[in-house]
């Protein structure tokens, strides 16, 4: 009945995770990517949970705090390139599904609730967009970050680039992801990336969980409206620049210096850029 559907709408209904874990502790509540053996790479489908997650929160009233966290080695490995996107028919169809990563970061950073990353491990790519979505970054010694799609020809999507500025400034955000280079805790706290640097992933989880209950004892009400006016703030032009990122990203990989870099990756050479 159209009553039900009013309440429940398509984002509250129950899905079932496959490759995400859920779980609620009192005020704090864990968002565990859920693809060790895949370095919690990012495929559809993943994705979609993510989304599908940070939206359930919306009529979430007690949760406070929400920690995003990798089951094994990494956080987030960023794209699955083990499984191959389809050939879409039309444009229509591809420009849709290129903006899934998009709706999922702006679900995450629409979230009411405290953010918090416990990172560990590998965030690349669209992980590293996720981690950049949150409100807070804690961060191992080991834990590393890169933007790797200018390897493969491409700019980087899902409206991520103004995350990092914001976070590290013009600088460094050209400098990670126009060269995909690497960066290793201490200096990403240095740049403003890390909130925090710990020594490895025992203390991790000890600093994760007193930065939640932090936020959690403090006014809910409160702190999710000076939590949404900051990023109001500091995020006014973010959409109005980025919002045709989706289509850069579809002539990037239109081109020949595209095809050149997907092509010496393979063959574990050095590729040869035209400007085509």
């Amino acid at each position: 009945p159209a009553y039900a559907r009013a309440e429940f709408p398509e984002w509250q209904m129950i899905m079932d995770y496959q490759h995400i874990k859920v779980e609620r502790d009192g005020f704090v509540a864990t968002v565990q990517f859920n693809r060790p053996a895949r370095a919690n790479a990012l495929n559809p489908r993943h994705i979609e949970e993510i989304e599908h997650a940070a939206l359930s929160f919306r009529e979430d009233y007690d949760t406070r705090v929400v920690v995003f966290k990798g089951a094994g080695k990494h956080f987030c490995s960023g794209a699955d390139l083990g499984e191959r996107e389809p050939r879409y028919t039309s444009q229509i169809k591809a420009r849709r599904r290129k903006r899934i990563g998009e709706r999922c970061i702006q679900a995450i950073r629409d979230m009411d609730q405290i953010t918090i990353a416990a990172w560990h491990g590998a965030a690349m790519g669209g992980g590293a967009a996720i981690a950049t979505a949150l409100d807070f970054r804690i961060g191992t010694r080991t834990c590393f970050m890169s933007y790797p799609e200018i390897k493969i020809g491409v700019n980087l999507m899902w409206q991520s680039l103004p995350l990092c500025v914001h976070l590290a400034g013009p600088a460094v955000a050209k400098r990670l992801v126009i060269s995909g280079e690497r960066a290793y805790g201490p200096q990403l706290q240095e740049w403003g990336l890390l909130d925090e640097l710990v020594e490895d992933e025992q203390a991790l989880a000890s600093r994760v969980a007193d930065w939640a209950a932090l936020y959690a004892s403090q006014a809910p009400g409160a702190a999710q409206m000076i939590k949404r006016s900051v990023n109001a703030i500091s995020s006014a032009l973010d959409r109005s620049i980025m919002h045709m990122d989706f289509d850069q990203n579809l002539l990037n990989e239109a081109s020949a210096d595209a095809r050149e870099a997907v092509s010496a990756y393979r063959d574990q050479r050095t590729p040869a850029f035209t400007g085509e």
